[in-house]
């Protein structure tokens, strides 16, 4: 995304998604996520590595767990109002992808945030009081109404991608949809 960001001139709008919202706190492993499921877990893993080192970017594919992202996404949501705060989505990314922590835990959001040096008692108490519960909610409805049925989606006006991309696929997604070359 920074690639692009820095190569066209596009606006980035970040829309949650209810992926897996049954996870309980503690999580599940991964195989029991994809039980039943013709799913090779660790090909898929291997796959997304593979993707993610061409593009410079961490991934931990020893991951062997996944986590509710509910409490992570509020998180978000409060960032977004903060100075710098959309720097969130990449700490909370490399948080969960690469170091593998339960983002359906207070503390470990609030590592983040200390990473982040946002403001941490203010993260607290919009984690204590669910203060951008009714936001998320917005968001996954308007994930719904979009269509989005998997993590990451990328869209541009009425076109879209699903799952990790390489960069030059979302590269043509957003030269079609009409962005233009920075100078």
């Amino acid at each position: 995304m920074e690639k692009l960001r820095a190569a066209y001139e596009i606006e980035f709008k970040y829309t949650l998604f209810p992926l897996h919202p049954e996870t309980p706190e503690e999580g599940i492993s991964l195989e029991k996520l994809f039980a039943g499921r013709s799913i090779d877990i660790a090909a898929s893993q291997a796959r997304l590595a593979k993707l993610m080192k061409e593009e410079g970017l961490p991934y931990n594919a020893e991951r062997s767990m996944t986590y509710n992202s509910r409490l992570a996404q509020e998180l978000a949501k409060w960032a977004e109002t903060k100075p710098n705060g959309e720097a969130i989505h990449n700490a909370l990314y490399e948080a969960y992808f690469v170091d593998g922590l339960n983002l359906a835990l207070a503390e470990s959001l609030l590592q983040v945030v200390r990473r982040l040096g946002l403001p941490e008692e203010e993260a607290r108490e919009a984690l204590l009081t669910r203060t951008f519960r009714d936001a998320v909610d917005q968001e996954w409805q308007r994930s719904r109404e979009m269509g989005v049925t998997a993590v990451p989606t990328f869209v541009v006006g009425k076109r879209g991608l699903v799952g990790a991309q390489l960069y030059e696929e979302l590269e043509r997604l957003v030269v079609e949809g009409g962005a233009s070359r920075l100078k």
